[in-house]
């Protein structure tokens, strides 16, 4: 257990060194973009690969429309992403914004899942709970005054805040459709490539689906 914990904190030190140079250099974010979206294709097409197993017209066809899909939306995402931010220099505070809120939905969704515990939120994800839910959207909005009183938003705090719920929301969907995704395709992780953590798309998974929304809501 401790050398787990001790890989999970070495591996979140360094994705969070890694975020603070693609938010310092441009060079940074754009490669770091790419090769990200690269191997969360991959590890969704491992995944995929995983579920669909037969080799009938209709699971390849469904396998190929996923593959597909993904493909374009993953391309989607980090187009938005250099698009908005390299041709309107100064958003990098969405995209942290929106990132932070992510992170912060997955912290209070696992503290306050694990304190309280209670009634089950889906069966797509057992140790998902309403509490965890609750404590999402309650870690989320924590960075609602931080980021006003820094005037690093003009926003007034009721926009802000339920701007902040939908990013949040946004975020635990994308964790429970990658949720349901690994389920049936009966693995604990998508890959082992982050020690402690599983892989790029275990990280991400409910960043991609908030990134677009946030950036939607922010600008």
């Amino acid at each position: 257990m401790k050398n787990e914990l001790r890989k999970r904190i070495f591996t979140s030190i360094f994705l969070l060194m890694l975020l603070l140079l693609m938010f310092l250099y441009t060079f940074v974010l754009i490669v770091s973009l790419i090769i990200i979206a690269l191997i969360a294709w991959v590890e969704f097409y491992a995944l995929i690969s995983k579920i669909f197993k037969k080799n009938n017209y209709k699971e390849r066809t469904l396998k190929f429309l996923f593959k597909l899909s993904t493909l374009i939306y993953l391309s989607y995402v980090v187009f938005v992403i250099l698009f908005v931010m390299l041709g309107n220099p100064g958003l990098e505070v969405v995209f942290i914004y929106t990132i932070l809120v992510s992170v912060m939905s997955d912290i209070g969704g696992l503290v306050v899942g694990k304190t309280f515990r209670g009634k089950k939120l889906t069966k797509i994800s057992p140790n998902k709970t309403i509490s965890g839910s609750l404590g999402s959207f309650a870690f989320s909005f924590c960075l609602v005054p931080i980021f006003i009183q820094l005037n690093l938003f003009s926003y007034n705090y009721l926009l802000l805040f339920v701007s902040t719920f939908i990013i949040s929301f946004s975020s635990q969907t994308g964790d429970l459709i990658i949720s349901l995704l690994k389920r049936k395709a009966k693995v604990k992780n998508t890959s082992d490539l982050l020690p402690g953590h599983g892989g790029i798309l275990d990280r991400i998974d409910g960043i991609i689906f908030a990134i677009p929304i946030g950036f939607l809501l922010l600008i």
